[in-house]
């Protein structure tokens, strides 16, 4: 997982840390579609959807984790679909 930047007001955390963090919100995140009947996905296509979104670098750790708990499923199944239309199903 890419680096997320945190302010040096905020609790200090290595970045083993953070990405554990985040890495476990996105397997959360991940369990929460399974019961609404999405059981294929997994944390990485949760983190690459979010990681998607960040294409000028990495926001602040609170920006992060709003946009994977405010992921719907909506909005992964058309990044899944934009994914495999103009990437090739390869890379997920």
């Amino acid at each position: 997982m890419s680096e997320i930047n945190i302010d040096r007001n905020e609790q200090t955390l290595s970045e083993a840390q953070l990405n554990a963090i985040v890495e476990e919100l996105c397997i959360s995140k991940a369990e929460e579609f399974s019961m609404l009947g999405y059981e294929n996905v997994t944390g990485k296509e949760i983190w690459d959807c979010i990681n998607d979104r960040y294409k000028k670098g990495m926001p602040h750790l609170h920006e992060v984790v709003n946009d994977i708990l405010s992921l719907k499923t909506t909005q992964y199944m058309n990044w899944m679909t934009m994914t495999v239309v103009y990437k090739g199903p390869s890379l997920l």
